[in-house]
Parts: structure tokens; sequence; C-alpha cells
């Protein structure tokens, strides 16, 4: 039961509308021509006239060339968006993807206040038996501090890994619980596609960490629904932060409050020596909590110019001013202190600094130096002198581990809040438009095979937030903006092989899709157009809705032919052929397959070659021709070897094993199912996943060990129910006869 997958087509350069002018002006000069003939040898009396022609036909011909000019200028311009849309750094792989399971951030250099809270949650854990803890307390109080300190003081107790990561519980989109099990889930099998029903993700999570020791901790969560999932097995140990106050059954929490006023003047005094005497007033003025306090810091280390006293009235003014506004009336002494804070900060650096605070709050996660290169249009090396500016003043925080920076919400709310109309566009525009570059670098790493298709699914779990950001701000301005309009098109396409791996087709995948084809039409793109066609065809094949698939797959293959994109029309005619083997015409899908073949030879596209051997494999197989079955099955497997495509390797394996069970040769069949199940786990492929599981069940019957063919089975009717496989509901039915013969 091997499927094939459709192929990106290769954007084609737009047509030469520029020759349009030119052509009305060629047929202006025959008129002029042909009415000067007829008054100089035939209507003689018009012949005072024909000067008015040609200065009509010179002006004419002026006019089609300023245009069909421009005309060009507009073609070269689009077609340099359609290939790079915009040009912008790539990033290179940080350590980040090669340390997945270790991926704790260090402690804060300046830790000061919390020493006894600290120690009472380390006495916690010598008891033993604690799987989950909390940390509770409004935002800018110092949770996330205290729970790094703690987690770097007991990492060496869970050595099998250490993962970290924001649940975004104050954002409008925090992550689900699914998103969540999933960041731990791929920590361990970044090649892993998840399960899409919460039981059996929950499932898969609980398997992953039984066994192991493994610490994972949780920033800024939302509520209990949000965490509850998350709870590890017996030997593991989660921790919890959040601004939130909600229960969980047997965890234990803290609820931190201010720091006491000399734990604080002690903070204030690490960071900024000078204030000496102040410090009491300082503390006062920040209401005690740790993030206005090194903000306060930051502005006094940074600003040599800055006396202490000027800093402390200037706060207090900026407090009584916002208790003053409506906007701010709502929040407490404390949280109108930071709100202070983070306001008198920002009036103390110069303009370039503010700008680029304002503009890099569009990263909804945190983001590396290139990113923000593309975001603020600057070189690589100014970026890290800003983002080291920042850094030291306390408006922007940075992970030492990985490089990345990232901005504390409370930050990021205040920045962008101040973001002017043309900043916001600007800066979410080149956001959209360096994260389509990565996506593009994630099919570039996947096309090169073996270790690059791993390091492509760790580049896009690190980025998937961003780019899913970058996309639906993108399609959001699809139908105002032309920049965005071409950007939705682009998105589904630049990150093909990764998106199809990661995202369900009928949740994320078609919805992609459909707002990419309709800014392909608003762009009178032809060519994006029969792709996302093409695209949506395959991805209602794969729900089993083959007749709307068809539909899709003829408008694409019609689109294909008229702007003469055989590739295109190759990948289009294997769809059409799959889908019509599915519908029982064997016959007639060959014919396509075959038609395709053809194609794919004559431009020398070796994918779509293999991808087509390997289908007119599957359908002779089905017509009992199994020798020959079994030759194109081979040259399929041979040029997925030769391109690095695991997915094709995989799909020939399991052709191949496919063919040999038909033969007889059971035990041979096996060993190909066994090495496809290999790759295809691998590289989480489910679908495949789920075809070699069904095939061994098969096989194993038929040697007549039932009882492992029925554990088989369920592994594979788990799959394609969670992806929604129309197969499913046959091994539903031969899996209840098998448990009924027992």
């Amino acid at each position: 039961m091997n499927k094939s997958s459709p192929s990106p087509s290769r954007k084609r350069k737009p047509q030469h509308r520029w020759l349009f002018p030119s052509i009305g002006e060629a047929t202006i000069f025959l008129c002029a021509l042909a009415a000067s003939l007829l008054a100089t040898h035939i209507y003689t009396n018009i012949k005072p006239y024909i000067l008015w022609v040609w200065i009509i036909f010179i002006i004419g011909l002026i006019i089609s060339v300023i245009k069909g000019k421009r005309q060009k200028e507009e073609d070269d311009e689009d077609f340099e968006k359609d290939s790079q849309v915009p040009p912008s750094p790539i990033p290179s792989l940080s350590p980040s993807l090669s340390s997945s399971l270790h991926q704790l951030p260090p402690p804060p250099q300046k830790f000061v206040g919390r020493e006894e809270e600290l120690s009472d949650m380390m006495k916690q854990l010598d008891k033993g038996g604690l799987t989950i803890s909390g940390l509770r307390g409004m935002g800018g109080i110092g949770k996330t501090a205290l729970a790094l300190v703690l987690a770097n003081k007991i990492k060496d107790r869970y050595p099998d890994a250490q993962i970290s990561f924001d649940l975004q519980g104050t954002s409008p989109k925090p992550l689900s619980p699914e998103e969540a099990m999933g960041r731990v889930i791929h920590a361990f099998l970044p090649e892993q596609k998840l399960p899409d029903t919460m039981d059996e993700l929950k499932s898969c999570y609980l398997s992953i960490l039984d066994g192991k020791k493994v610490l994972i901790l949780v920033d800024n969560a939302r509520d209990s629904s949000q965490v509850k999932p998350l709870l590890p097995p017996s030997g593991c140990f989660l921790l919890v932060t959040s601004r939130f106050k909600f229960e969980l059954k047997d965890w234990q929490t803290l609820d931190l409050g201010i720091l006491p006023e000399d734990k604080a003047e002690n903070l204030l005094l690490s960071l900024a020596p000078r204030i000496g005497e102040h410090a009491k007033a300082f503390t006062h003025a920040c209401g005690y909590l740790p993030l206005a306090l090194c903000l306060a810091g930051g502005a006094l280390k940074a600003r040599k110019e800055l006396s202490p006293e000027s800093y402390i009235q200037k706060l207090k003014d900026s407090k009584d001013r916002l208790k003053n506004l409506d906007k701010f009336k709502h929040l407490t002494e404390e949280e109108r202190g930071i709100e202070a804070s983070l306001d008198l900060s920002y009036t103390f650096v110069p303009d370039d600094l503010k700008r680029s605070w304002r503009m890099v709050s569009v990263f909804p996660y945190d983001f590396d130096v290139s990113a923000a290169s593309s975001v603020l249009a600057m070189d690589k090396d100014r970026i890290s002198e800003i983002l080291g500016d920042l850094y030291h003043h306390s408006m922007i925080e940075r992970d030492e581990s990985t490089g990345r920076y990232h901005l504390h919400d409370l930050a990021r709310d205040f920045a962008s809040s101040r973001l002017t109309k043309k900043e916001e566009y600007k800066s979410r525009l080149r956001h959209s438009c360096h994260y389509i570059d990565v996506l593009r670098e994630d099919n570039s790493l996947y096309e090169k095979g073996g270790e690059g298709v791993v390091q492509g699914l760790k580049l896009f779990d690190l980025e998937r937030k961003n780019i899913e950001a970058g996309q639906a701000w993108a399609c959001s301005h699809a139908e105002e903006d032309k920049e965005a309009c071409r950007l939705c098109s682009d998105y589904p396409d630049a990150g093909f092989y990764f998106l199809d791996l990661r995202q369900h087709p009928r949740k994320e995948r078609i919805p992609w899709l459909e707002a990419a084809l309709n800014s392909a039409r608003l762009l009178k793109d032809r060519n994006m157009e029969g792709n996302h066609l093409g695209n949506l065809g395959a991805a209602y094949y794969h729900l089993g809705e083959v007749r709307k698939a068809i539909e899709y797959h003829e408008k694409a293959l019609v689109i294909s032919r008229e702007i003469g994109e055989r590739r295109g029309e190759g990948n289009t005619l294997c769809n059409l052929g799959a889908a019509y083997h599915i519908l029982g015409e064997a016959r007639k899908a060959i014919e396509y397959y075959e038609k395709a073949l053809v194609i794919h030879r004559e431009i020398g596209d070796r994918r779509g070659e293999g991808n087509a051997l390997g289908n007119l494999g599957v359908a002779y197989k089905n017509l009992g021709e199994v020798r020959k079955a079994i030759e194109y099955d081979e040259k399929y497997f041979e040029i997925a070897r030769e391109i690095g495509d695991r997915r094709g390797e995989g799909n020939a394996l399991g052709n191949l094993g496919n063919a040999y069970a038909d033969l007889g040769e059971v035990r041979k069949a096996i060993e190909y199912y066994e090495k496809q199940l290999k790759i295809v786990i691998e590289i989480g492929d489910r679908r495949g996943e789920g075809n070699a599981l069904w095939n061994m069940a098969l096989a194993y019957d038929n040697l007549g060990n039932r009882k492992k063919a029925i554990t088989l089975a369920k592994d594979a009717l788990a799959i394609y129910e969670r992806i929604e496989d129309p197969y499913a509901e046959n091994v539903r039915q031969q899996l209840a006869e098998w448990e009924a013969s027992l």
C-alpha cells in the first residue's frame, strides 16, 4: 500500500509581458504605413493629414518604449521576489540543534535574595518522590531566575535530559498541551511525526520518558489544563513557573512575594555599586521587584552621567503619571513600578536602541542574531552591538548556551505598544521574509538526504513558532499588500518536505494551501496556482477524498500544460495515476505513470523519475505481474539511494516487501519491511510507518503467528486513525476477524 508524494514544482520566470506594448506599437506602425500608402496612391485628398498620422505614431512609440521598459523592470522584480522573497541571512545550525537533550540555560549571573526559597525547594527534593513542583507569583517577581538556579543545581540528578521551554501562558496564543509534549518528544526523536489524538500523544510522551531521569522546566504556564498532561512518570521532575494560581494534585508550590528590603538592596548594589546610600530609596521606588531592580541597575550601570537621585525622582514621577492614566489604573502599585521602570529604561537609551527594541518585539519567541539582522535590516556586526547594548540595559535577555535572545513578555508588550504603523509593517514583513528563507534552508537540507533530514527537522522545530507567525502575518495581509500576498503564496512551497512531515493534512496543511491558492490567484501567478492545486489534491488524497483530489489534480494539469511547466505536469500525472489506482483503475493509472516517467526523464528530474517507477511497480504488482514490479521497485530504490531520498528509499523497500510477499517469500518480505520501518521512524513518516507495520502484520499472519500479527495491526491502526488514513477501516475489519478467531 505505497503512495506517491507530490514534489514541489520549480518556479518559472514570468511571461514576457513587456513585449505587449511593443506588439501594440507595431500594429499602430502598420496602420500608419497603410494610411500613408492609401493617401499617396489612392485617396490623395487625405494626403495633408498624413503628417499628423506619423506624429501620433511617434508619440505612441515613445509611450510604448517607456511602458515596455517599466513592465520589464516589474517582471524582473517580481521574479526576484518569487525566487528570493527577499534575500536575508540564513541561520547556521546553532549548538542547540546538536544538544537537544541538554537545553537548560545557565543560571543568571546575579542571583541575590532568594536563598531561603531555594533551600526550601532543595529540601523538598531531597525527600524524594517529588515529580512536579511550581513557582508562582506576579510578572517580574523572579520566578524564572529562581527556577533556573534550582534546575542547574539538580541537573546532575537527571542525566538523561534537561529540557526547557516557554509555555507562553500570558500570550494571546499559548502553547497547547499537545505542542508542549511535542517539544519533549522531539528532543529525543526530532524526526518523530506526532500522533494526532491527545491520548496517543500522552502515551508516546510517557513511553519516551519511562525509565529515564529527565528534568523538564516549563516557564510561564497559563493553567492546570496546560500543565496536567505534562506530568511525567516517576524518576523525572517537572518544574513549572506561572503568574497564575491554579491547583494540581500532588504538586508542591511556592508563592513568591516581593524581595525583603535588605535582599532587594543587596541585589541592586550587586548590579550598580555606585548607588550606595541611595539603595533604600531605590528599592522602595522599584517596589522590591527583581525585574524593576534589574532595569534600574542596568540603566545606572550603562549611563555613568545619570545620578541615583535623578533616577529615583524620574521613577517616582513616572509612577505618579501612570497612576493618573485610565489605561494603568487597574494595575497594582508593584505592576505600575515595573511599567514605570520599563518606561525609564526606554527613555534613557539612544533613539537607535529605542527603534531596535521596538522592532525586535515582533518576535513571538526567542531569536538569533541572523533573524534580528533581517528584521532590523543591518549587518550582523552592527546587530551584535545593538543586541549587546540592549542586554546591558536589561531590556532583552540572552541564553548564553545557545546565543539566542528573547524579551521578557512584559518588555515585549511594552515595546510593541510603541511601534509606529510604519515600523510594525516593515518589521513584520522582514520577519516573515526571514522565516520563509529558513523554510527554504530546511528544504535544501532535506534534499541533501541522510543527516540533513534530521538537521532540517531540528531547525524547523527550533523556529516553528516564528515560522507560523511569519505565515500568519503574511496571509492576514494578503488582500491589501502585494508583498504579503506573495509571501502567503510561497510559504507552503518553501517548506514543502518538512511541512508535509510535521503538519496535519486537514487541520494545518489544507488551511495553509487554501490561503496560498487564494494569494496566487490574486497575483495571477499561474505557476504557483498550479502548485497549490496539486498539493491540495495530495492532501485530500491522503485523507481518502480521492474524487476531490482528482478534481484538484486535473485543474493543476491544465495549468502546467498551459504555461509549459514540465516538472509540474509530470508530478500531476503521477498523482492522478495514484488516485485512479486507489479507485481500482490500474491500467489507467499505468498510463498516467508512464507519461510522467517520460517527462521526468526528459527534464532530468531523478526524484520524479523514482516516484514514477515506484508507482509503476505497485500497479504491476496489483495486476499480478510481480517480477516486472520488482524490476521497477529495484530501480526506484537505486535512484532513492543515489539522491539521498530517505522517504523514497523507505517506500521502495516497502514495495519490494509487498512484491516478495506475493511471491510467497514471506521471510524475505519481512526483512524489507523491517528496513523500511527503521527509515520511516527515523524521518517521522507516520503514513510509511503505518504501512510497514500493517504489511508486517499480514506477513506474520501468513507465517501462522497471529498474536504478533494482531499486535502489529493494532499499532498500524492507531497510526492510520491518527492521520485519518482511509485504509484504517480495512485494518479495523481484518483485526476484528483475527481477534474473533483466537
